[in-house]
């Protein structure tokens, strides 16, 4: 995935208020940048590290720059959580992943009920999705959290998180597939399993969805800050 904007590189100098960081570009100048992640980014926010950032000269945008990637002593590691999506549907596009090779329509942002939605839907064709016949339901996860080569999820506690594994539950004991896709953005990784110590509850619902038979799929990414980010084809063994 070629990024749509240039990226500028600069020095990391710390995050604040989950949303602000301070970040010196090149000739000295601080700016402000936006982070967009709700997450801790435990095991990211190194001082003085490198990181990559967007600018904007949109005058409605009360901050111009944008943190993208931060650079860890072993890692690029991608910040902004709507990547994942892009990317997952790319592959879906790409006929990256084999298991997805019978179904010829997707949805992005699917509604489930009045409070949930889900990050795509796929289904055969687009009659077989109007008639809501054998549809594949997948939420993605942006990972970003790593200790010892192990990618897990999450970096604080998601009530969110946890009602997305109970509704893919319940709709693949209604006969429809699903799955949760964990995208981890970084390089440095060659497993996958739940964060337990942060969040014990979302570990327990992510071992009960595996013996229901929803599908957990691990994929790491490839990043270059001249290139853009993608998938790797294969995929990460869990430790679960």
């Amino acid at each position: 995935m070629k990024l749509k904007f240039p990226l500028k590189e600069g020095e990391f100098v710390k995050r604040y208020k989950r949303f602000f960081a301070d970040v010196v570009l090149d000739g000295g100048k601080t700016v402000v940048a936006h982070v967009p992640n709700t997450g801790s980014l435990k095991t990211c926010l190194f001082a003085g590290s490198a990181c990559l950032v967007s600018e904007s000269d949109d005058p409605n945008r009360k901050l111009k720059a944008t943190l993208h990637f931060l650079k860890t002593p072993s890692s690029w590691v991608g910040v902004d959580t709507s990547l994942p999506n892009f990317l997952v549907h790319q592959a879906w596009e790409a006929g990256q992943i084999s298991d997805w090779a019978e179904f010829g329509f997707a949805q992005r942002e699917f509604k489930i009920s009045k409070e949930s939605r889900l990050d795509l839907v796929l289904a055969r064709d687009a009659d077989a999705f109007e008639a809501r016949t054998d549809l594949h339901y997948i939420e993605v996860k942006n990972v970003t959290y790593a200790v010892d080569g192990v990618a897990r999820f999450p970096d604080a506690v998601t009530e969110r998180g946890q009602k997305h594994l109970r509704d893919l539950m319940a709709l693949r004991d209604a006969g429809h597939g699903a799955e949760i896709v964990f995208v981890i953005q970084r390089e440095d990784c060659s497993s996958f399993g739940p964060a337990d110590d942060i969040d014990p509850e979302y570990g327990r619902l992510l071992r009960e969805a595996v013996a229901r038979q929803v599908r957990v799929r691990a994929l790491a990414c490839r990043i270059d800050p001249a290139t853009g980010i993608s998938l790797r084809p294969d995929e990460l063994p869990l430790k679960l």
